[in-house]
């Protein structure tokens, strides 16, 4: 790729130096692609993640294939990805089951997936949500107990499919409940992608007003609506320091209809650059890694700014 244009960097008040990006396309992006794709890409794709500067990279998720036939091949990625010094390679769990077989592949830093609301509870876990934190609260306690960390997903914060609004106290209650059991790490998703700033800005105030320490929670934007980088602006504006995004926007919930679009990420290193805010990712490297990613999957993802800088080549 050609040099980066580059526009200048000017910053805004009451924005953090450094930001950790939390990239989820390999196991959030890749869950929704209907045709399989082949290991030898999954494992490609970690390996050309950390080579664009990621630090976190969510892997996999030890599913059952019945759930997620994407992901069927979970532990044959794990044992070939090549597990670099200062990158962490978070694995969804969901139960039990899910962290032995975590354990066995050496696995530091898990994921445990709960929602705010019981429709969405009963769409993806069968479970109401007092259910689901019964079944995670073994595993969280185990995975602790082992050195890990684990990071508690929160689905629905802002609005759900079947419930519409989702009220901030109900949000708060399960959020406080997962840091509880033990979660190191809490990720505010927005599933439908329905938030807009003051919504965001409302709930990130009602958490930290119920004591929940704002350096402890990332958020997690859908860009369904177009709002991803808005609401991210507003949340690195109340202190939080790590943002979930996947690479060329790949991905959204099989559960959740509607649920279309992660926050891309070379859209999100494109404006925390021209803020000033050290994300250690390399923008063309990355690029790089969409393009090849689309040449895979067969189709063109959504990041306007991997489309934009590609028109470089």
């Amino acid at each position: 790729m050609n040099p980066l244009p580059h526009y200048g960097v000017d910053p805004l008040p009451g924005l953090p130096g450094s930001v950790t990006i939390c990239e989820v396309g390999p196991r959030d992006g890749l869950q929704n692609e209907q045709a399989i794709v082949p290991a030898d890409v999954k494992v490609e794709l970690v390996a050309r993640l950390a080579d664009a500067g990621h630090t976190v990279i969510e892997t996999t998720s030890l599913v059952h294939p019945k759930w997620v036939p994407q992901l069927a091949d979970a532990e044959e990625v794990l044992r070939r990805v090549e597990r670099r010094p200062g990158v962490r390679y978070p694995v969804l769990v969901p139960n039990r089951r899910g962290l032995d077989r975590a354990l066995d592949l050496g696995v530091t830093d898990i994921a445990v997936f709960a929602s705010a609301t019981e429709s969405f509870a009963k769409a993806n876990l069968n479970r109401t949500v007092d259910e689901s934190l019964e079944m995670f609260a073994p595993v969280v306690a185990r995975a602790r107990e082992a050195g890990l960390n684990v990071r508690g997903y929160l689905s629905m914060c802002w609005g759900d499919p079947w419930e519409g609004e989702v009220p901030i106290p109900q949000v708060v209650a399960t959020a406080n409940r997962l840091l509880r059991l033990g979660c190191t790490e809490l990720s505010l998703g927005d599933t439908i992608g329905v938030a807009t700033p003051g919504r965001v800005a409302a709930l990130l105030s009602a958490l930290t007003a119920a004591d929940v320490h704002i350096g402890q929670i990332a958020v997690h934007f859908h860009d369904t609506y177009g709002q991803g980088l808005a609401n991210t602006l507003t949340a690195l504006q109340a202190g939080v320091r790590t943002v979930d995004a996947s690479a060329g926007g790949l991905g959204g919930c099989p559960y959740a209809g509607g649920a279309t679009g992660n926050l891309a990420t070379e859209d999100l290193v494109w404006q925390l650059a021209g803020l000033g805010i050290h994300t250690g990712i390399d923008l063309a490297k990355l690029v790089d890694t969409s393009v090849w990613l689309a040449g895979r999957i067969g189709r063109p993802l959504t990041s306007g700014t991997a489309r934009a800088l590609a028109a470089h080549h």
